[in-house]
């Protein structure tokens, strides 16, 4: 009995009974009549043999009362009455807050049987009916798609098995045995299944089972029959059947910058069409019609190209494609300016040719201040007061100072000229006066080679020669012979004569005395070489001071500064 909701469940089965004792060694005797009452609300009553006759429905007393203490809401179910019990339709619907109370006519208790024979024959019972239930049962293997499954069924039919299995199947699937064919112990059922592609072909979609896996196979079975230059596609992945297209081959013509080319193709694009046949295209070449354009039979594709050109600009080295004529029209396409100064090569009225190199050179000039000393000069002046070979500085010279303004070009930021454009004296140079004197003051030494009277110290470098160390070869008529034509001897010396004039008499200290009768290339300045005979050469090489003597030449004669 189902009570609906907000109908709280009634109180607990209560059962009163009459007790009664068993005498001692007499059969127990029947229980007394007795009024029982049974409250309920979801409960079975324990069921237990009963031999005494039952109460027909008629016999029952029931009637909605109200609940006392009713307990929270909440739906109240099913109720079971012993076997023979039962309960007529009630006169009217609950109501909330009420319980249902059944009130039974008398009932005699059974008497009770001994319980061991009892168990025995409910044992028995059991086992043959596990039995009976065992001997219906059958084991099966079911192969899904390559996999096996075991299954214990008591399905009687292939098609049952795998219904309990829960194997779903399309009519396209692959069952064997048959669905229809009787299940059998041991058995192996193989289902393969059928898997659903997508078909595209001459703008019909197609939606197939089948249980083929190559494409061609798969169009086949739907009669489908590419031609020999279709292409066939496939794609798709993941959840989603795959999609086999049948794209069917176009002829199309492409006139490619005025060559005219036919060609056949199943793309579906015509950028494809021109990729698959190595047509490549740079970014600038105009295409007509585009390249996602779909493609007919019959197309005609139209193919514009660009000039490949390189622009070497700021360091940098740009590479594009342009339909301008000159090099002025490509630096205006690609946005490069030139300054008043710049200029690029080839200039900007030249025309475009095919990988052409363009390049752009940023032209700057700056003007620049130069400042360049200017040496003093030099005066020498006659001091009376002062020995010969000495000086004093009468006037210390001081540089000027010459500025230029000088301009700089840079052509890409590197030097690469410069242009005096003005030049001034910003200070003027102070000479200097040097004093030299020009009082002879004769004097005397003792010498190893005996008294000497001079008139002037030179300190010199000193060498020596003879006639054959002097490179002049000895079949020349030259041989020997000294340059004022003296024939070579010892007591000959060589000399500069803008230091010591030649045919002068001269002392040197560890030589002896000399005469100036000869020069050299090699002999200028402070140099001197001191001639020797073949036979008592002597090696010098060594500082010495060179005694000029008596007599005193004239004025005219003498070199008053000696350079050093």
């Amino acid at each position: 009995i189902k009570a609906v909701p907000p109908v709280p469940p009634p109180p607990a089965v209560t059962q009163e009974l009459a007790s009664h004792q068993k005498p001692t060694g007499e059969h127990p005797a029947p229980p007394p009549p007795t009024q029982q009452t049974i409250t309920y609300a979801q409960a079975e009553i324990p069921a237990q043999p009963i031999t005494e006759p039952q109460p027909t429905p008629a016999e029952i007393e029931w009637a909605w009362a109200p609940a006392p203490n009713p307990p929270p809401q909440q739906e109240v179910d099913g109720v079971t009455l012993q076997p023979g019990n039962a309960v007529a339709e009630a006169p009217e619907e609950p109501q909330a807050g009420q319980y249902l109370e059944i009130t039974l006519p008398e009932i005699r208790l059974p008497r009770l049987r001994p319980l061991p024979m009892i168990a025995a024959l409910l044992l028995l019972m059991g086992a043959v009916a596990a039995l009976i239930y065992s001997a219906g049962q059958k084991t099966v293997t079911i192969e899904v798609d390559g996999e096996e499954i075991s299954l214990t069924t008591r399905q009687s039919r292939v098609e049952y098995a795998l219904a309990e299995a829960g194997i779903p199947l399309n009519p396209a699937d692959l069952v064997s045995p048959a669905l229809d064919s009787p299940l059998e112990s041991g058995m192996t059922i193989r289902v393969e299944h059928a898997h659903m592609v997508v078909i595209e072909v001459d703008g019909t979609i197609t939606h197939v089972f089948t249980r083929q896996t190559d494409p061609e196979s798969i169009l086949a079975e739907g009669g489908i029959r590419p031609g020999p230059q279709d292409r066939i596609e496939v794609y798709g992945e993941g959840p989603y059947p795959p999609v086999i297209r049948v794209l069917r081959a176009s002829e199309l013509t492409v006139d490619d910058d005025g060559e005219s080319t036919a060609m056949i193709t199943a793309c579906a694009r015509v950028g494809e069409a021109l990729e698959e046949n190595g047509i490549r295209l740079i970014r600038a070449d105009r295409l007509i019609p585009d390249p996602i354009s779909p493609i007919s039979p019959g197309l005609s594709v139209r193919i514009t190209r660009a000039t490949p050109v390189t622009v070497e600009v700021d360091g940098r080295t740009l590479e594009s494609a342009t339909f301008a004529t000159t090099v002025g029209e490509v630096l205006d396409e690609m946005g490069v300016e030139l300054g008043p100064l710049d200029y690029v090569t080839p200039p900007a009225h030249s025309q475009v040719e095919p990988d052409m190199s363009i390049t752009v050179v940023r032209v700057s000039e700056r003007l620049a201040t130069e400042q360049e000393p200017i040496p003093f000069e030099t005066i020498w002046r006659p001091d009376p007061e002062l020995e010969l070979d000495h000086h004093r500085i009468v006037q210390t010279g001081s540089p000027g100072v010459r500025e230029r303004r000088i301009r700089i070009r840079y052509e890409n930021g590197v030097e690469v000229s410069r242009a005096v454009q003005d030049e001034w004296v910003a200070q003027e140079p102070a000479s200097q006066v040097i004093g030299y004197g020009t009082r002879i003051v004769v004097r005397t030494m003792d010498t190893p080679d005996g008294p000497i009277e001079y008139w002037r110290v030179i300190r010199m470098l000193a060498t020596s020669y003879t006639a054959s160390t002097a490179g002049t070869p000895p079949d020349h008529p030259a041989y020997g012979i000294t340059a004022v034509g003296w024939e070579m001897r010892r007591g000959i010396v060589a000399v500069d004569p803008a230091v010591i004039n030649l045919y002068s008499r001269v002392y040197v200290p560890g030589y002896g005395f000399g005469v100036a009768g000869d020069t050299g290339g090699a002999i200028k300045g402070r140099r001197i070489d001191l001639g020797y005979d073949e036979d008592d050469f002597e090696y010098w090489y060594t500082w010495v001071d060179v005694y000029i003597l008596t007599p005193i030449p004239d004025e005219d004669q003498i070199r008053w500064v000696i350079p050093q």
